[in-house]
């Protein structure tokens, strides 16, 4: 599936469910809203997105602590934690996707290096989950295409859909 038809099954599965959709990006700035909002009709389940490239924007606009990110670095498991919770609880959503990474081609170190996403979903009453991925050094749009796709791909699969088609 493409991004377009990912984004629209999951638009169709927040639909069906009744609940509103928020993201929060980081490395993506946006692109994971703007893939949602490119469809038609898209209002009916997409509440808001917030883009925090930078901590203080993380801190303010979701709540994530300045603690978090001292000990753990921005790109991080428990930065996107309190990023996918912060995008619930400063939201109407019910459902949330987070992303932060390194896209390169610069920034990158042998703990975290470029192509490091860290996803976050966070479903109203459930857990919130964190995922890894590896994309590789393999260019900036590269890293951030597929940091799209993965998260639209999580977040059909927080509702058991199979984002293969």
């Amino acid at each position: 599936m493409s991004n377009a038809e990912l984004a629209n099954a999951l638009l169709k599965a927040c639909q069906q469910r009744g609940i509103m959709l928020a993201t929060a990006e980081s490395c993506t700035s946006g692109m994971i809203i703007a893939a949602l909002t490119d469809i038609a009709g898209s209002s009916a389940v997409v509440d808001r997105g917030f883009i925090t490239y930078s901590n203080e924007a993380k801190m303010e606009m979701l709540g994530v602590s300045a603690a978090t990110l001292d000990a753990h670095g921005a790109v991080s498991r428990e930065t996107v934690l309190e990023m996918a919770a912060g995008a619930l609880a400063h939201s109407r959503a019910s459902l949330s996707l987070a992303v932060t990474g390194i896209a390169g081609p610069s920034g990158g170190s042998a703990e975290k290096p470029v192509g490091l996403v860290w996803f976050g979903i966070a479903l109203a009453g459930q857990p919130v989950v964190a995922e890894r991925q590896l994309f590789g050094h393999k260019g900036r749009e590269f890293i951030r295409h597929e940091t799209v796709r993965h998260a639209l791909q999580l977040g059909l699969r927080t509702f058991g859909e199979d984002p293969a088609g």
